[in-house]
């Protein structure tokens, strides 16, 4: 079975609500490929690997988390950009990319997965654009709480704890690069911060508050989202549907 580009556009729309985020690039069809769509490739990340392997699976359009356009950055069409740009337009392949609306969708985005693998419920939210999520837990320690991240992860993770012993009640979160978010994540009460990246004054402030920072890696939680939606979607309109996870340590 097959849809057309703007149906499956307008899907996609209409579940993740562009609209309703201020974000740091635009969202929706970032570069435009052939009209009929068949075989629809997932993953985090526009890049030339991902773009490759999409190639070889004989995609008609690619679902990812972070595109190739993002404010601020140079326009020019070179070096890697142009790698990129001159693969998907020699094989007439859509790119689409939701970056703050993949991460918010309740039920299928980032964070909601990332919350649904490690068996938290949000209750509360917080920060910008409320995209932090805050739930009750039950963790001995920091060492439980990390323990569990990396399993369900499958990699290891950076953990701050100043109470070492101390229980965890309260889990927040927010997937990716939202370490600028601890601050919010204690002021919403909360016993231990997870998220994918740390940066050096999240260091200070976990000693300081005793409240715990777990960096799991960008990639990592953010990998779960694109394949959520694309499934959902592939699924009503009868579309092949194929998840591609390049590796990243980041």
């Amino acid at each position: 079975m097959s849809t057309t580009r703007e149906q499956l556009l307008q899907s996609l729309d209409a579940l993740l609500e562009p609209w309703r985020f201020k974000d740091y690039g635009p969202n929706g069809l970032q570069v435009e490929g052939r009209a009929e769509i068949r075989h629809l490739v997932s993953g985090v990340t526009a890049s030339r690997a991902l773009i490759d392997a999409a190639i070889e699976a004989g995609a008609d359009a690619i679902l990812v988390h972070h595109g190739l356009f993002w404010r601020g950055q140079d326009g020019r069409v070179t070096g890697w950009m142009k790698q990129r740009l001159q693969r998907l337009l020699a094989h007439d392949i859509n790119l689409l990319a939701y970056h703050l609306p993949l991460d918010a969708h309740p039920a299928l985005g980032n964070n909601a997965r990332l919350g649904a693998l490690l068996g938290w419920q949000a209750d509360a939210r917080f920060g910008e654009q409320d995209l932090g999520c805050v739930a009750t837990a039950a963790y001995a320690d920091a060492t439980a709480l990390a323990g569990q991240v990396e399993q369900a992860l499958g990699r290891r993770v950076t953990c701050v704890a100043a109470e070492p012993s101390r229980p965890i009640r309260r889990v927040a979160w927010c997937t990716g690069g939202a370490q600028g978010y601890f601050e919010g994540a204690i002021a919403a009460g909360a016993d231990a911060f997870v998220t994918g990246e740390i940066s050096e004054p999240q260091t200070h402030l976990a000693r300081e508050t005793g409240v715990v920072f777990i960096a799991a890696g960008h990639h990592a939680t953010e990998r779960y989202g694109a394949p959520a939606v694309a499934a959902q979607v592939a699924a009503q309109w009868g579309l092949q549907h194929t998840f591609i996870d390049i590796d990243n340590p980041a």
